[in-house]
């Protein structure tokens, strides 16, 4: 999940969220060569897609699994990422012949299993764009209220919260953003949205390290089968960027090396989120918090950070809800701009943000139950429907193991995510 709109919208008429793609004709990949991505260039746009605010998440959720299991989650979720990206690459090249026009997860879906097909894709499109959103406004939330308290008292409602305060003020702003036609503008900001990523994660980084050389807390390397599902949704959550993998292989000038260029840059990815949360428990341990730059002191520079952070995520929303109003405006308005949708949307996503108390908990939950069906489940089901028998018994083998697995860990990654959620809040 990220800091812009990782997510390719599921029709043709796609939101450039990622600056650095350039526009192109479906024309199943071809063109001209200097349209095309070279392979650093490929490198940086699958970072871009991938690298969000999930990774703040990831201290704390090492401080549930044990820095050892957190670590060994990262990578394994990262192999898996890469391995049912590319099913979904090969599922396209396999079908280029029969259906030239493959720009997006949603065509995937409809050529593969028709109108149906692509209902589903956009349907877990849609949820997975707002539940990002919802994860935005707990962060920001959380994030003022920590920094600016407003009160100490404990309100009976959570709609009267000290987080709840903060989002019922964003949420007229939010309408007003929300409410604009197109948001070519606001697109610029996921790439400034990422420079400030990094720079975050470099100063907690610092933080981090010199807390932990002054004071090494007691860490422990696992923990049991439940915390291990809770990391595991957080881990599918941080390196969600499925909807993005075809139009970042269709721009690709050299294809043959695509699955290489890919594999590299979610190895980076597993690496520095890795060293990213064992880094941050390791110096905060048991007092690790669920949004790890609220462990930062009062200076400047970290309340700089935050609030930076707070200002990207706002402005980004409008950009990362865009998808969910095509689909929903396509499915109930005909494709008409409703002005009244847009705002009910933003709405429920408000009161969503409220009434989730942890900013990790919602992470997991979302990752274990939309991400994990969409980045597993559905590119394995994909494939297998494609390639069926041609793949031999291992591959038949791999692609059902996915798809039980998978759906396995959605049924049991959710309840276990659930529990945690009620049993820490009010409601």
């Amino acid at each position: 999940m990220g800091f812009h709109n990782k997510e390719a919208s599921s029709s043709s008429s796609r939101l450039d969220a990622t600056p650095l793609l350039p526009h192109h004709g479906h024309n199943g990949g071809g063109g001209h060569g200097h349209h095309l991505s070279s392979q650093p260039k490929t490198f940086a746009n699958v970072f871009i897609a991938v690298v969000g605010s999930g990774v703040l998440g990831l201290p704390y959720t090492f401080s549930r699994t044990g820095w050892v299991a957190g670590s060994v989650l990262l990578l394994a979720v990262a192999a898996l990422t890469f391995h049912c990206m590319m099913l979904l690459v090969a599922c396209r090249r396999r079908l280029a012949y029969e259906h030239p026009k493959i720009a997006s997860f949603g065509d995937l879906g409809a050529a593969v299993c028709g109108a149906a097909g692509r209902h589903v894709v956009d349907v877990m499109l849609v949820l997975s764009q707002a539940s990002f959103c919802v994860g935005y406004l707990i962060f920001i939330s959380n994030t003022m209220a920590h920094l600016y308290p407003i009160w100490d008292s404990s309100p009976s409602s959570p709609l009267l919260t000290a987080k709840a305060i903060f989002i019922w003020v964003m949420l007229p702003f939010q309408l007003g953003l929300n409410s604009i036609k197109t948001l070519t503008l606001l697109a610029p900001l996921s790439i400034f949205a990422d420079f400030v990523d990094l720079g975050a994660m470099g100063v907690v980084l610092g933080q981090d390290v010199s807390t932990w050389l002054a004071n090494k807390p007691p860490v422990f390397a696992f923990a049991g089968p439940t915390e291990l599902l809770y990391g595991l949704g957080v881990a599918v959550y941080a390196f969600e960027g499925i909807g993005m993998v075809l139009p970042l292989e269709a721009e690709a000038a050299d294809k043959r090396k695509f699955g290489g260029t890919l594999a590299m840059s979610m190895a980076f990815i597993a690496v520095m989120y890795g060293l990213f949360g064992a880094m941050g428990y390791l110096a905060f341990g048991a007092a690790t918090r669920d949004i790890i730059t609220t462990n930062l002191g009062t200076g400047w520079l970290s309340v700089a950070v935050q609030l930076g952070l707070c200002i990207n995520l706002f402005f980004t929303m409008p950009v990362m809800m865009n998808p969910v109003y095509e689909v929903a405006e396509r499915l109930l308005c005909r494709k008409r701009y409703a002005w009244w949708l847009r705002w009910l949307l933003v709405m429920v996503v408000g009161l969503m943000a409220m009434l989730v108390p942890n900013f990790a908990d919602f992470l997991s939950l979302v990752g274990s139950s939309v991400c994990v069906l969409l980045g597993f489940v559905l590119p394995a089901a994909f494939h297998l429907k494609v390639f069926g028998a041609e793949i031999g018994w291992t591959g038949l083998a791999g692609d059902v193991a996915v798809i039980v697995v998978g759906t396995a860990l959605a049924v049991s990654g959710t309840w276990t995510s659930l529990a945690q959620i009620f049993s820490s809040s009010d409601l």
